[in-house]
């Protein structure tokens, strides 16, 4: 381990904000899931692992620098991420993200095989530093470590654009969609959009409404509704949230969460109600939200954050892959079956993809 770095774990963020309040204080994070209050509130709420979280902190002792990983400590150590998490990653400037910290949490973590034979972190961003220097830390440290792909990311690099150059850039069949919506919302009246960003009765009831229509929608119930209110009360403390609400007669039937952070607007959560989308409600709050975020709060990128929707490709502009670091501890009986399973399946799937190419 690296001399000047030195590593202490903290099982709640109370204790992390004593030890290291300047960590949690630096804002120089470009993404809203790196944020120690995004992290907070998923470990209150977000999940069943509250009681299990373990605050990893590299230290360096010269510089005074340090970053925290959070993580869930169980059979194996997993990153502090879930379905509502999009990404993950340190907390800490991105620059304190070095080959040093990464090699002292990789080799504090392979001393201790008998508690965590595998590690999975995910999912991650592959351009940050924390991807391009923890894999190879685990590695050098005695792990068999992997990369492995999550799922693929469509985002909207603004380009100083406003939010008319932007529509007039995308696909006909979407500009001429939201134009004939719009259209019809004007002949039938009585149709309001509310952009909710302030802590406030209107937030509440606003936060009622997105739990209403989300219930009413296709969508699967919420696993942890608690978690979703947290997150745009929390948002709207910080300024982050635009909760957006399309009304129809005085009835609310879509709803929209974005978060802006740092300049980037991250769409994180959409519902309409079936049966009441003959306006295609949807995309008319997803218009505007769009033209609010870049007109309004001038963001220089909008991502859609999870999952390949065909959809998502008339909105935004690229696309990027999301990665996931898995590691096996090769002296227990866990890390060794795993990891050999791992390497087993990855060589097959080489092996299909190569007589696929041969064939075609």
């Amino acid at each position: 381990m690296p001399a000047n770095i030195s590593i202490q774990v903290f099982n709640h963020f109370a204790g992390l904000a004593q030890a290291f309040p300047s960590l949690l204080a630096e804002q120089g994070s470009t993404e809203i899931f790196y944020t120690p209050e995004w992290f907070a509130a998923l470990s209150r709420h977000g999940n069943t692992f509250q009681d299990s979280t373990q605050l990893i902190v590299a230290h360096d002792t010269e510089t005074g620098a340090a970053i925290c990983l959070p993580t869930i400590d169980g059979k194996d150590l997993d990153s502090l991420s879930n379905y509502y998490a999009s990404l993950f990653g340190p907390i800490g400037l991105p620059e304190n993200v070095t080959e040093a910290s990464c090699q002292a949490i990789g080799q504090w973590l392979y001393a201790q095989p008998q508690r965590w034979p595998l590690l999975n972190f995910q999912p991650l961003d592959t351009m940050h530093p924390f991807f391009a220097n923890m894999l190879p830390a685990l590695q050098a440290a005695g792990y068999w470590a992997d990369s492995y792909s999550c799922f693929g990311n469509w985002y909207l690099d603004v380009a100083g654009c406003s939010y008319a150059d932007y529509l007039a850039k995308r696909p006909s069949t979407l500009r001429n969609t939201i134009d004939r919506n719009q259209r019809k919302t004007q002949k039938a009246g009585q149709v309001d959009i509310e952009i909710h960003q302030k802590p406030g009765a209107d937030l509440e009831a606003a936060i009622n409404s997105f739990a209403a229509i989300y219930q009413q929608s296709w969508k699967p119930a919420e696993t942890h509704p608690d978690f979703i209110t947290e997150l745009c009360r929390m948002g709207a403390q910080q300024g982050w949230l635009r909760l957006g609400i399309l009304k129809s007669r005085g009835d609310a039937i879509a709803a929209q969460i974005w978060l802006v952070y740092a300049g980037k607007a991250n769409i994180f959560k959409l519902a309409y109600i079936e049966g009441r989308n003959r306006f295609s409600a949807g995309t008319l709050l997803t218009a505007e939200l769009m033209r609010h975020v870049i007109d309004v709060d001038r963001v220089h990128e909008v991502d859609y954050l999870t999952g390949d929707d065909a959809y998502k490709r008339d909105w935004m502009s690229h696309r990027r892959e999301r990665k996931g670091i898995i590691a096996f501890h090769p002296r227990t009986l866990r890390g060794l079956f795993m990891g050999s399973k791992h390497s087993l399946g990855k060589l097959i799937r080489q092996i299909r993809q190569s007589k696929c190419s041969s064939t075609t």
